[in-house]
């Protein structure tokens, strides 16, 4: 079968579907095989076109999902324990230990942008993710000293910790120590930006769009992600806290670090099955060239009269490696100025002069998505509650549940990690196919629908924290009240999370282009990390605004503090928010063009399968 490119695309496209004239210019096998090959840009493992027939869809996908349950595993049995850690290791304040976690945390999701970086520019999906496990793992210099081995140690040896507290105050832990442990962390949370924009995005990759069949399959497929990540946090929670409770903090994380190496050997595994996304060079750069040009030609006065006037270049595939052609929109206008041919006869290939259609509305893309992910970092702080003060408020009520059995409080999450792995098979059993029979939506509703419902259920989630918090407080005896008045606020929160998260990860793959979808990802999981950073400031400022630790509303004995009152301002900010969200959302335009909504698969269905002539045409627009 011939797979040679137009000679007018100067870039190679051996990763992209090869394109036809007509029926006649292949035979009848050539055109058998050639339905069998994605159009998504993807190859295998020898550089090859990839073939549906021997690789990606549930062949691969499950090496990424089990892969991910042990990464998970690693990092909810770090984060679930940390704060307890800090304050009874590190001798730490409660607001101090809760907001340095949040920032930890926040930092693990913010550089994921990083992470996207490289993989769309530099390394593709698949070699990132073993690079950040690796540095998640051990040191790339060493064989010794980081990463989890470097937590390890920290927990392990009593020089890296302050001596145990016999007296009040208890002795803080040096600046040698507390550096040592923050270096530990940081690159765990260095390792996790590199992972995490990309999972999510390499298991998407292994289903092809404009296949009917493996795009419903993809969607599963995200439902299914979203169930390994609540099984890696399960078993982080309860078996790992156990251990933790039992063998102490050095088997407590010695176990997440096998696991982390477990996860790299997993993922290898299927490295014969995956279907492969090259590089693609640097989206921001690109970002950067269309705002560079249009400045400029707006200064130099140049108008567009008409859409023949916009420079595209004569080939199937655009002209930014390994992604298709975008059609033109009309929305931002000014940016479309960056594609004007002001001299037909001087076409340059300089982008910092000229850019595509298609590179222009790449950034349309990004941009149009940016009020979505803008609305839904609200919702990141209430998430920020379940490894901080929920977990504080576990600590202290009776979490007995059998006369010889306690549950130990970084255990507590149970609630929320269960929900997700109930919900999420429910969900796409039963849920979607009723909802579809409703709505006529290839997903029962569509993403930002689903994300709105999970904005809405968060509201109620902080409004039941902060009823049961006041009735524990003004209780007699507040330490008596069981663990399982706790059970609404997690099985709450937990439920936005499987709408919202499930929600996020559709809408910011769909809704990105060929060449920005692990920055896409990343853009969705940094809302995360901002979300964290934010629950840290607005700690600050209510222990400042209050009185401080001693006075305060935040105080170290949480039967003096008023919780509850800080619980009820996340309400106040999540039911705002919602409202603002309804707003953003109803007028979103996404790239079909139709406001409130985003594409129904259906649509890109009908498209790809009336193409009879062996050649992808590209998304409804």
């Amino acid at each position: 079968m011939d797979r040679s490119i137009d000679v007018d695309n100067l870039h190679d496209k051996s990763y992209a579907q090869p394109s036809f004239e007509g029926p006649m210019d292949m035979n009848k096998n050539d055109k058998k095989v050639t339905k069998t090959l994605v159009t998504n840009g993807c190859g295998d493992y020898e550089g090859k076109i990839a073939d549906k027939r021997t690789t990606g869809g549930w062949k691969a996908s499950p090496f990424i999902i089990v892969n991910e349950v042990a990464e998970r595993l690693a990092f909810f049995a770090v984060a679930v324990s940390m704060v307890a850690y800090l304050v009874f290791e590190m001798h730490q304040s409660l607001p101090d230990a809760a907001t340095h976690v949040n920032d930890w945390i926040g930092a693990a999701y913010v550089l994921t942008l990083l992470g996207a970086f490289l993989a769309d520019a530099y390394f593709g999906r698949f070699l990132t993710i073993i690079i950040f496990s690796c540095i998640y793992f051990v040191n790339l210099g060493s064989v010794s000293d980081q990463g989890m081995i470097l937590l390890t140690l920290s927990a392990s040896i009593d020089s890296l910790r302050p001596p145990l507290c016999t007296a009040r105050p208890c002795i803080p832990a040096t600046k040698g120590q507390t550096a040592f442990l923050y270096g530990a962390l940081y690159l765990i949370a260095l390792g996790t930006g590199g992972i995490k924009p990309c999972v999510s995005t390499f298991g998407a990759d292994q289903f092809d769009e404009s296949d009917k069949k493996e795009s419903q399959k993809k969607y599963a497929f995200f439902n299914w992600f979203f169930f390994a990540i609540n099984m890696g946090a399960l078993l982080g929670i309860t078996l790992l806290v156990f251990v933790q409770q039992e063998k102490g903090w050095t088997w407590g994380f010695a176990v997440p670090t096998a696991a982390m190496f477990a996860s790299i050997v997993i993922l290898v595994a299927g490295f014969t099955k995956y279907r492969y996304q090259k590089p693609m060079g640097s989206a921001f750069t690109r970002f950067v060239q269309v705002i560079v040009v249009s400045i400029r030609n707006h200064f130099r006065g140049v108008v567009l009269a008409h859409e023949s006037e916009l420079y595209e270049i004569k080939t199937k595939e655009s002209d930014i490696f390994g992604a298709r052609q975008l059609p033109h929109t009309k929305q931002y206008r000014f940016l479309d100025k960056a594609a004007v041919v002001t001299d037909p006869e001087i076409i340059t290939k300089n982008k910092w002069r000229l850019c595509t259609v298609t590179q222009v509305e790449e950034f349309k893309s990004f941009i149009r998505i940016l009020p979505i992910w803008a609305s839904t970092i609200a919702l990141s702080i209430s998430f920020a509650q379940l490894s901080t003060f929920f977990l504080t408020q576990a600590n202290i009520m009776d979490r007995k549940i059998a006369p010889n059995f306690t549950i130990p409080a970084g255990s507590v999450p149970v609630f929320t990690a269960l929900n997700g792995l109930i919900l999420v098979p429910v969900y796409e059993k039963f849920i979607v196919p009723y909802l579809r029979s409703k709505t006529g939506h290839q997903r029962g509703i569509t993403s930002l629908q689903r994300i709105g419902v999970g904005l809405f259920v968060s509201v109620f989630g902080l409004m039941s924290a902060a009823l049961v918090e006041r009735m524990r407080r003004e209780n007699s005896n507040p330490t008596s009240l069981s663990i399982f008045w706790l059970f609404p606020q997690f099985f709450l929160v937990g439920t936005a999370e499987v709408f919202s998260y499930v929600g996020q990860l559709e809408f910011f793959y769909d809704e990105a282009t060929d060449g920005t979808r692990s920055i896409s990802s990343a853009l969705f999981l940094s809302e995360i990390g901002i979300g964290s950073w934010l629950s840290s400031a607005i700690v600050k400022i209510v222990e400042s605004a209050t009185g401080g630790v001693e006075e305060g509303w935040l105080r170290n004995n949480l039967n003096k503090s008023k919780l509850d009152y800080f619980y009820w301002i996340l309400t106040g900010i999540n039911a705002v928010n919602f409202l603002v969200y309804l707003v953003i959302a109803w007028r979103y335009k996404g790239r079909n063009g139709e406001r409130g909504t985003v594409r129904d698969e259906s649509i890109v269905f009908e498209l790809a399968d009336s193409n009879d002539t062996g050649e992808f045409r590209g998304m409804a627009s």
